[in-house]
């Protein structure tokens, strides 16, 4: 039987961290702003800037030549090295990516957005014991200010190497972190629903299909499995209806065409 897992929806684009942050002018106590840039300084924050939308939108190869570009301009750039990473690693090649994440981390070892995204790359190639190791080094951070994303991707990770008690824990706090996260509701709501917590895992997934814009094929199919195993049968109709109706074609879709509920 098929299975749609929700528990891999991280976007890796998201973990990257703003490149430039407000800071003060050397020696005069202003706050720098865009004449402050040198031209370098300029050049790699506009070259970082279409790497991480050409990444966004999946052009891999040009996103790659971009932050070669932001390289030259700054050799020392942890925000390029971390984006190299990821950038290689949605290209599948682990090898590099790691190399991109090392580099970042020699150059700042409490960069949290590195220690964040080298983490998910580890969890990614199954090495889950390292990968905690890196989630960890960045929730240690003092005032880490994306402990919510760091809680979910480690929380995701724990849910893949199947310790789905501790992934229950680790996305709750993600959720009491940032009650907005929306992609930790739902990866939480997929760890209640294996754990066979069927009310919680309802409750959950409502939050996420509340919002329409939210709602995927695989959300839905989440929430319809949730309410077969409650015996709510008008409510999988429903949502059977809704899942034809909005994600015609989608594999969820034809799962539930053909009756195949079974993880």
């Amino acid at each position: 039987m098929p299975r749609f897992l929700l528990i891999g929806l991280i976007a890796l684009a998201a973990l990257l961290a703003p490149l430039m942050q407000t800071a003060r002018a050397a020696g005069r106590g202003d706050i720098a702003t865009s004449v402050d840039e040198t031209d370098l300084e300029k050049r790699e924050r506009i070259r970082l800037e279409l790497a991480s939308a050409y990444f966004a939108q999946g052009q891999l190869p040009t996103a790659l030549d971009e932050v070669k570009r932001a390289l030259q301009a700054n050799p020392s750039s942890v925000q390029a090295y971390n984006l190299r990473g990821l950038i290689y690693a949605s290209m599948n090649e682990p090898g590099l990516a790691e190399d991109s994440m090392r580099r970042a981390l020699q150059i700042s070892a409490e960069d949290g957005d590195t220690l964040q995204n080298y983490g998910w790359i580890l969890c990614s190639q199954r090495r889950y014991p390292e990968a905690m190791v890196q989630f960890d080094a960045a929730l240690a951070l003092p005032q880490w200010r994306d402990m919510a994303k760091t809680l979910m991707a480690k929380g995701v990770c724990q849910a893949r190497a199947g310790d789905l008690e501790e992934a229950e824990k680790t996305l709750t706090r993600s959720q009491q972190v940032d009650v907005s996260n929306l992609t930790a509701a739902l990866n939480l709501a997929e760890v209640l629903y294996r754990r066979g917590d069927l009310d919680k895992a309802q409750f959950y997934i409502r939050r996420v299909n509340a919002v329409t814009e939210q709602q995927t094929a695989g959300s839905i199919w989440l929430a319809l499995r949730i309410e077969r195993k409650r015996g709510n049968t008008g409510g999988v109709d429903e949502l059977g209806r809704r899942l034809r109706t909005r994600f015609p074609g989608s594999p969820p879709a034809m799962a539930y065409e053909q009756g195949q509920f079974d993880e």
